[in-house]
C-alpha cells in the first residue's frame, strides 16, 4: 500500500447494500479491503458471494471489541437500526481517529455526527470522523424540495414507491417477492423513519407515504409542493438547474424520470416539473438506486471526502 492507502472494513456485509460497497472499494485505488464482518457467512471466501470480487478475503463473524481490534482506518457499519452503537463505543475506547461512517437511521439525528447529503450538506463538513449516511427514501425527498424551500407555503407531501430491495434481507412480507406480484404494498404511512429525517435535515415538516413495489431495486419519490407565489414552470427549472446543474450524480430532467432507467446508476434523476394553472403548485419527481446513490455511492463519496481523495473517486460518472 502506499502511503495514502487506507484500510477499510465493513460490519454486516451480507447485506444488499454491503455488497454494492465490496464492489466499490475492490475498485478504490486508495482503499484496502481488510475484513467483512457477517454471522451467516461466517467463513465462506468474499469471492463466492461478490461478482468481480478477486481475493481469499473471507468473511468473519466479528463482534464490537473485535471489530475494534481490526484497527482499521474507516469501518462501514451496515446494520439494520439501533445496532451501531456497541460498535461505535469499542472503537471509540480503542482507536477514536477511526473514520466510521454508519449506513443505519441511528447517528442521523445526532449534531455531533455530519450527516453526509454531499450534494446539500458538503459545505457543513468539518473534518468530522463520525459520519452518518442518509436514509434513500430521504435522499430523494430532500433533493425534490430544497431548491423551493424558500417558496413553501405547506409541508411537501410525497408519495414514495421503492423496489423490495429496500427491505433488506430479513424475509418479510416487503420482500417476498410471491406477495409483490402484481401488488403495490403501503406502509408506515405516517412517521416514516425517512418522514421524520427529511422533516429535521430540510428543517420544515414534511408528509411521506412509501409503498413497496414488485421491482427489486429503484425508487421513485413524486413531491407535490404548495409555493406561497406563483412560478412559471421556467422559473422552477433555472432553481433546479442552479441547485444541481455542477453536480456530478444529480441529473435535472425534463421529462418526470423512470425508475427503470436508474437501476444500477450512481446518479440521482430530478425531474417532472409539472405546474398547475395559478402557478402556486409544483410536482416534482425524483429517482435513484436505494442501493446506490441512495446508499453506498453515498457512502464512497463521504468517505472520500474525508480521507482526502477526490469525492467520486471508484464511482463510474
Amino acid at each position: 500500500m502506499s502511503t495514502q492507502n487506507k484500510t477499510i472494513g465493513i460490519v454486516g456485509a451480507r447485506g444488499h447494500t454491503g455488497v454494492e460497497l465490496i464492489r466499490l472499494i475492490a475498485a478504490h485505488p486508495a482503499l484496502e479491503l481488510v475484513f467483512v464482518s457477517s454471522r451467516e457467512l461466517d467463513g465462506e471466501r468474499v469471492a463466492d458471494h461478490v461478482e468481480g470480487f478477486a481475493g481469499e478475503l473471507r468473511y468473519a463473524s466479528l463482534d464490537a471489541d473485535a471489530v475494534a481490534a481490526q484497527m482499521a482506518d474507516v469501518v462501514i457499519l451496515a446494520l439494520p437500526n439501533g445496532k451501531a452503537a456497541p460498535y461505535v463505543a469499542a472503537i471509540e475506547a480503542s482507536r477514536p481517529d477511526t473514520l466510521v461512517l454508519d449506513l443505519s437511521a441511528d447517528y442521523r439525528f445526532d449534531d455531533r455526527w455530519y450527516y453526509g447529503l454531499p450534494e446539500l450538506t458538503r459545505d457543513r463538513w468539518r473534518g468530522e470522523k463520525r459520519i452518518s449516511n442518509p436514509g434513500c427514501y430521504a435522499t430523494a425527498i430532500e433533493l425534490s424540495v430544497t431548491p423551493l424551500k424558500d417558496l413553501l407555503a405547506a409541508p411537501p407531501v410525497c408519495f414514495g414507491v421503492s423496489g423490495y430491495s429496500g427491505a433488506g434481507t430479513t424475509p418479510s412480507d416487503k420482500n417476498d417477492p410471491e406477495k409483490l406480484r402484481d401488488n403495490l404494498m403501503p406502509y408506515a404511512l405516517t412517521g416514516h423513519m425517512h418522514e421524520k429525517e427529511a422533516s429535521r435535515h430540510l428543517g420544515l415538516p414534511v408528509e411521506f407515504m412509501p409503498h413497496v413495489a414488485p421491482h427489486f431495486r429503484g425508487l421513485t419519490v413524486t413531491t407535490n409542493l404548495y409555493l406561497s407565489r406563483s412560478l412559471k414552470r421556467e422559473d422552477v427549472l433555472a432553481r433546479f438547474h442552479a441547485a444541481y446543474d455542477g453536480e456530478k450524480l444529480v441529473d435535472v430532467t425534463d421529462e418526470a424520470p423512470w425508475v427503470s432507467r436508474i437501476a444500477h446508476s450512481h446518479r440521482a434523476e430530478v425531474g417532472g416539473f409539472a405546474v398547475s394553472a395559478d402557478g402556486k403548485r409544483v410536482v416534482v419527481v425524483a429517482t435513484l438506486d436505494n442501493l446506490l446513490k441512495g446508499a453506498a455511492t453515498q457512502a464512497m463519496q463521504n468517505i472520500n471526502r474525508a480521507i482526502g481523495v477526490d469525492e467520486y473517486t471508484a464511482i463510474p460518472v
